[in-house]
């Protein structure tokens, strides 16, 4: 964890109960938009955007769902994707996983979710890197929170995810109505009104849906 990366999370969220899962804690920012305007000349770039300083509904959801339902992750090996502030990783760490994986592009996520997961009291190995052309490893439960949030993100997920799926993982997808979660490829598994920043969201609670992806062995057309 760079030290830098560490003293930046530090400085500006601030270590508090998130909304929706209030046994998990994690650095959250108190003002959205400012964070946002801070690291937006470094995203021009390529500093991705300040994820990781909010609980956003699709994690939200995903880790309220593990956490009331502890048999879904306990004793599996966890893959969390575009893990962001590690709420996911940390809700599957504390119902028991065998192991957590969480992996992030950001070095300042990668940072956070180090700094969460210790203010958890869970282990979670964090990896920096874009693993989305690979596969999920030994992982048998894949978890991804609130990832459907463009066009090209959502297609190469999708791969991974039907990738994961084919060799035998569960595929766990927690999103809040985003446009580009293809509905047709998951079933439907718990829903929730989720609070959220009005200034990240526009609204104060979205309805939020916990997702499996279904089984599909035909061929991956890319």
């Amino acid at each position: 964890m760079s030290e830098t990366s560490a003293a930046f999370v530090r400085l500006h969220a601030r270590l508090a109960p998130v909304a929706f899962v209030p046994e998990v804690r994690l650095h959250q920012a108190d003002e959205p938009i400012g964070l946002w305007e801070l690291t937006e000349g470094e995203f021009r770039s390529d500093q991705p955007p300040p994820f990781w300083a909010f609980a956003w509904a699709g994690g939200q959801a995903l880790a309220r769902y593990l956490l009331d339902h502890p048999e879904v992750a306990a004793g599996r090996r966890v893959l969390d994707l575009a893990a962001g502030s590690g709420l996911v990783a940390i809700a599957a760490g504390r119902v028991g996983a065998a192991t957590v994986r969480a992996v992030e592009i950001d070095p300042r996520a990668v940072a956070a979710i180090e700094i969460n997961a210790a203010a958890n009291e869970v282990p979670v190995r964090v990896e920096l890197g874009d693993i989305l052309d690979g596969d999920a490893g030994d992982a048998d439960l894949v978890l991804a929170g609130d990832v459907f949030y463009s066009q090209a993100m959502a297609n190469r997920m999708l791969r991974f995810l039907l990738r994961a799926a084919r060799g035998g993982a569960r595929v766990l997808v927690g999103d809040p109505g985003r446009a580009f979660l293809p509905r047709d490829r998951f079933r439907r598994l718990a829903e929730y009104d989720v609070p959220v920043p009005p200034a990240l969201e526009s609204v104060r609670v979205k309805h939020t849906t916990v997702w499996e992806l279904a089984p599909d062995r035909r061929t991956d057309r890319g």
